[in-house]
């Protein structure tokens, strides 16, 4: 069976859309969810769900390698950033190198980098008047949101909507494919 680590910040809506996915799948399965936020919502997502889930502080990422260690401990064949907002670590990306990938609310290379995430893209996409926006899953690299580009999805952005709107039709969109190209990236490494 594949193994997942999922790293997130917020409410956990990708998490837990990928965990119900893969737990009616004998291929696949979460095995262990870290957040960098005490407080976020999706540690009582992960613990209706009965996923093992852990917070932790900047130190243990960056400095004394307790979360490589965990990382190790769980033997991921990937890691998926959903909704993570720290800068991921280059010593995490060198252990596991082409074995991350994050999902990003625009078409990327357009609203991405430092700074660029949730309502904040989708803001710039409506201020901007984009008429077109989507989602892109990529593989993470040192820079933000600069890895190489795994699949994208587009959607319509009509002049009447909202970021909100925006939101809701990314939101769509990353609950219909994330899942889907998490399972085929692991499948074809079979």
């Amino acid at each position: 069976m594949k193994r997942i680590v999922i790293f997130a910040s917020g409410s956990g809506t990708n998490t837990e859309n990928l965990i119900k996915y893969f737990q009616s799948r004998d291929t696949v399965s979460v095995v262990l969810v870290l957040t960098n936020n005490p407080h976020a919502k999706v540690l009582d997502r992960c613990k209706r769900l009965k996923v093992s889930a852990f917070s932790f502080n900047k130190i243990a990422l960056t400095e004394t390698g307790d979360v490589l260690n965990l990382l190790k401990a769980s033997k991921p064949d990937l890691i998926v950033l959903a909704g993570f907002l720290w800068k991921f670590p280059e010593s995490i990306l060198n252990e596991y190198p082409n074995q991350v990938i994050n999902v990003h609310p625009a078409l990327l290379p357009k609203y991405g980098g430092k700074g660029m995430y949730g309502m904040l893209v989708h803001e710039a996409i409506v201020a901007n008047k984009e008429t077109e926006t989507g989602i892109t899953i990529h593989y993470v690299n040192k820079h933000y949101d600069e890895g190489a580009i795994i699949f994208q999805a587009t959607c319509d952005v009509k002049p009447s909507d909202s970021a909100d709107d925006v939101a809701a039709k990314i939101h769509d969109l990353e609950m219909e494919h994330f899942p889907k190209i998490v399972e085929r990236m692991l499948l074809e490494k079979l």
